[in-house]
Parts: structure tokens; sequence; C-alpha cells
């Protein structure tokens, strides 16, 4: 296949989509196909393309986690102690290089040059990771170079299966926020507590390490809400994500799947949980149809929890798309990488393709 050329850079810049659909890996590798096109409307272009096994990647990926983590519960207040500064930072940018490495290989050079001709670096860019897999959302994405020459550019995980809830119309003046703080063992959800009270325009019922039925009841008894926030220590076993709602309790989403359900169908659009290792949470929530999540991909320090959730919504909650509020609130972070290396890749959001983030103002006329 010949090289594709570049179109033209849009003076402004445009609202685009990109939707990369990974097969299940095999002895011949992954097929990739992307999908591109202006935000909002039909894909405009197709092409398939190829990346070999992810053996190695996965590997070092595991090292990785295995020296940042330490543990795999719970929010943390000091990850970065419990190994060398070294160690990790080594462990870490070999991982870049692997996974750059990886995504220059031939077969991928179809999809490569394809992104390069469709989008412009000044173009919002959702860049959207579509597998059943849930080892590959465990790569590092934001490793790739793609969002250094992007840098309007934010990444998403979807599932392979989807689907569009419609939500019974509502007309609010405030944006109705149910937000659980569950167990807080060795963390401080009091930060969490004030950072949502300064939100503008915003109605919030506290649950505060809620027994198993009263979390269920207030679950049932708030609705219609706007917003989900969870904040205390969670985990993800196989492919299921586990809360910790109190110092003796824990529930899975399944457990919750019936109130959830109704809250999706009345006016949910976003769920942020502000607590470790969440890509099993997303994994049962992308089977409720939620619109989004936005989430932590491991364990988290506690620091960086709190300094993500103020960044992201003083983004947010004055105008700025979803996208880019956590993209803004992911490159602030990077002023603690001194501390905790690669912070700025653990908040990641979980996107349902039939449907469209919202901005802070139509979550009001949802």
């Amino acid at each position: 296949m010949g090289k594709i050329e570049e179109t033209v850079p849009s003076a402004e810049g445009r609202r685009k989509l990109a939707v990369l659909t990974l097969g299940e890996p095999n002895c011949r590798g992954i097929a990739v196909t992307v999908r591109i096109g202006e935000e909002g409307r039909l894909p405009s272009t197709e092409i398939s393309g190829k990346l070999p096994t992810r053996r190695k990647i996965i590997e070092r990926l595991d090292i990785s986690q295995s020296l940042y983590c330490g543990t795999n519960v719970g929010r943390l207040e000091a990850v970065a102690s419990q190994v060398t500064n070294v160690s990790i930072t080594d462990i870490s940018e070999k991982g870049h290089i692997l996974m750059n490495d990886w995504l220059k290989s031939e077969s991928f050079r179809p999809i490569r040059e394809m992104l390069l001709a469709k989008l412009a670096p000044e173009d919002e860019v959702r860049l959207i990771i579509q597998t059943r897999d849930i080892q590959l959302w465990r790569l590092p994405w934001y490793a790739w170079d793609f969002f250094e020459r992007y840098p309007k550019a934010q990444l998403a995980l979807s599932a392979s299966m989807y689907d569009r809830i419609i939500p019974i119309e509502t007309s609010r003046e405030r944006i109705k926020i149910l937000a659980i703080l569950g167990s807080d063992s060795g963390i401080n959800l009091e930060k969490d507590r004030k950072i949502l009270e300064k939100l503008p325009n915003a109605e919030i019922c506290f649950v505060v390490k809620p027994k198993r039925e009263e979390l269920m009841e207030q679950l049932w008894e708030q609705q219609p809400y706007d917003i989900l926030y969870f904040a205390g220590h969670s985990c993800t076993e196989g492919e299921k994500g586990r809360l910790y709602i109190n110092e003796t309790e824990s529930v899975t989403i399944g457990d919750l799947k019936h109130p959830l359900r109704k809250a999706i169908s009345q006016s949910l659009q976003l769920g942020i949980f502000n607590s470790c290792d969440g890509l099993g949470l997303a994994q049962e929530l992308a089977s409720l149809h939620i619109p989004q999540v936005i989430l932590m991909r491991e364990p988290v320090p506690d620091r960086v929890a709190q300094e993500f959730l103020k960044y992201f919504l003083q983004a947010f909650a004055t105008g700025k798309p979803l996208y880019l509020s956590v993209r803004e609130a992911r490159e602030r972070l990077t002023g603690f990488e001194y501390q905790f290396s690669r912070a700025s890749w653990l908040p990641i959001i979980y996107q349902n393709l039939a449907q469209s983030p919202p901005n802070w103002h139509q979550l009001c006329s949802s």
C-alpha cells in the first residue's frame, strides 16, 4: 500500500471521532479496524490492519504494575515509597518504548498513515479503543506518541457491544449528583467532599459509609440523578469490579444492577469512580449501557485522586468538553510524577459508543 498523503490542516480544527476496534488476540496477531469521521456523523473512512501478538508488552506491563502498585486494593497514600523511583522510572520508560515499537509495526502502518491523513494536529479528537479483551484495555495507550502529535486528543475505552438507552426527558435548574463516600481506611475522603461542595449549580446527596441495605435504598430513592460519584477503596477481581462501601462490606456492580439500570433509563449520564483499579467496574457498567464513566486504571495514590477530581471539575463545570476536561486534568497531574510515576496515565474514560459525551450545561437539560 502506498503512502497516504496528509490532508491540509483546517484553520480552527474540527471535532473528530476515531474508533480503533481490536479483535481477540490469536497466534496470527490482533486484527484492527479504524473508523474515522466528523463528530456526530457516520464514519467517512474505514481501513483495516493488524498488530503482532502483545505478549512482551503484557509481560513488561505486569512488571511495571507490580512495582507501581505494591497492592491491588484501595486508594493509596504512598505507593511510591514502596519501591525506588529509579526502578519505577526505568520500567516505565522501557514500557513506553516497547508500546511505540509495537504500534510502529509494519502491519499497523496503513492505520497509522490513515490517522495522519484524516486528522489535523489542531483537531479535537476522541480516540476510542474498542475491544472485548480487558487485557488490551490495560495496555499503556497513553504512551503512544499519537497523543504528542494531537494535543486535543483524548483516549477512551469501549466495549465491543453497546446500546443506547433513551432517558426520560427531564429539565432541572441544577445538576443532581449522588456521591457515595465508602471505606476510607488510610485515605482522606473529606477532601473529595469539599471539592464536590464547591461545584456551581449542583445539588449533591452524600451517602457516607452506607450499609448495604442503606446504599440500595439511596440508589432507588435519590433518582433521578445525572452523575454518580464514588470515592473509597475498590478493586478488580477477574473482570468484575468491587466497591468497599464501609469497613466491613463490599458490593459489585452486579449487586446494584437494578437501581443502576433504572437510573440510566431516567437521567444518569456520567459515573465517576475515584478509586483504584476500576477497569472491572467499567466492564460491568458497560453491560448496563451507561453513557460514560471516568475511572482509574490502576491503584491510585490518595493525593493524585483528589487532585484529578479538583482539576477535572474545575474545567468541566466551566463548560469545557468532557474529553478535553479529562485531558487537561491528566496533564496537570504530571507535576506529581516526580513522586508518583505516570500518575497522568491513571484516569481513563469508558465510553458507550451509542452516546455522545455531554457538557456541564447539557447535564441540566438532559
